[in-house]
């Protein structure tokens, strides 16, 4: 039981220091955000937040934002020309002398001598203090948050493949908004040799379709990619959410299993041709990026707008 409890009190501490991050990004210029505000920030009381907080970075809230502001301070005073009362007000001292105690304590010399020293060429270039936590000022006005796990080239490579399938059914399920007309209408803006006549729903079948052909070649199945000209909206969904996780599944295991540079035989070429596991993954991200981006801009021309470029990096971001 005790270890049970001892779990649950380190995962709801890391969830809180998650959440103490995305509150610490917006409050960094809010000069009014002690402890308490920042609790209450977190829906917590102040012990609470104060005990969860330190459990999971070492320093309690009020602490840490401080040691973030002097660290901010300490770059500002190398890389703008800010007197030093101007930079103290933006770490949130009220008084040059406040400010000028609690920078020795943190950094050894005062922030006059600091400047000096970093501009005469002898530069104290670490401004971030040693932490537990990792979080740290960055410039030119954000935070540095560590990765919550270790991400190797092939968790990337699955990433991107998860990516792929997630914005696939997105861009299916937008284009569900579409009138008939605007689901069939050519879409104008193509590449020669990669798809005749394209609407969003040929789109659409070929983004799902590829990965079923791709599925069979492996599998020596055979497969027609004229069939996905039939299909509907609604089987291209229902297709996406078989193929979809099957797809994934294979490439989970390629990259765990080092298999990769591994060849297959796709017997549904004329004449068969060997492929490397890796090649296939590669081919499917590169012409599905292609097609994903035509379907967004048709989307878009539509008013549907919510998905942006389907850009990764919010989808990775808020995976993180």
């Amino acid at each position: 039981m005790a270890d049970v409890s001892t779990a649950a009190i380190t995962s709801t501490a890391a969830d809180t220091f998650a959440r103490f991050v995305g509150v610490l990004e917006g409050a960094l210029d809010d000069h009014d955000a002690d402890g308490a505000e920042l609790a209450s920030r977190l829906h917590l009381s102040r012990f609470h937040a104060d005990r969860l907080v330190r459990a999971a970075s070492g320093e309690p809230p009020a602490a840490l934002r401080r040691r973030v502001l002097l660290e901010r301070a300490a770059y500002r005073l190398v890389n703008t020309d800010h007197d030093v009362l101007r930079v103290a007000v933006e770490a949130g001292y009220s008084s040059n002398e406040a400010f000028t105690r609690a920078f020795r304590r943190t950094f050894g010399e005062s922030p006059s001598r600091w400047r000096v020293t970093a501009r005469s060429g002898g530069a104290p270039t670490a401004y971030q203090v040693p932490a537990r936590s990792r979080v740290h000022f960055l410039p030119p006005g954000g935070l540095q948050v560590p990765a919550h796990r270790k991400v190797t080239a092939m968790d990337l490579l699955k990433a991107m493949v998860e990516h792929h399938v997630w914005l696939v059914g997105q861009l299916v399920d937008r284009a569900a908004e579409l009138t008939p007309e605007q689901l069939e209408a050519p879409v104008q803006i193509s590449v020669d040799g990669i798809d005749e006549d394209p609407t969003v729903r040929s789109l659409l079948a070929r983004l799902v379709g590829q990965l079923a052909m791709w599925d069979a070649s492996m599998h020596n199945r055979p497969y027609d990619v004229a069939d996905e000209r039939a299909w509907s909206l609604a089987e291209i969904r229902a297709r996406l959410d078989e193929i979809g996780p099957v797809f994934l599944d294979q490439v989970h295991r390629f990259a765990d299993e080092d298999r990769f540079e591994e060849t297959f035989l796709d017997a549904t070429c004329e004449p068969p041709r060997a492929f490397t596991y890796g090649g296939m993954v590669a081919h499917v991200l590169t012409f599905a990026a292609h097609r994903r981006v035509l379907v967004l801009g048709a989307l878009s021309d539509a008013g549907i707008t919510d998905l942006g470029a389907g850009d990764p990096l919010d989808w990775a971001a808020l995976r993180a």
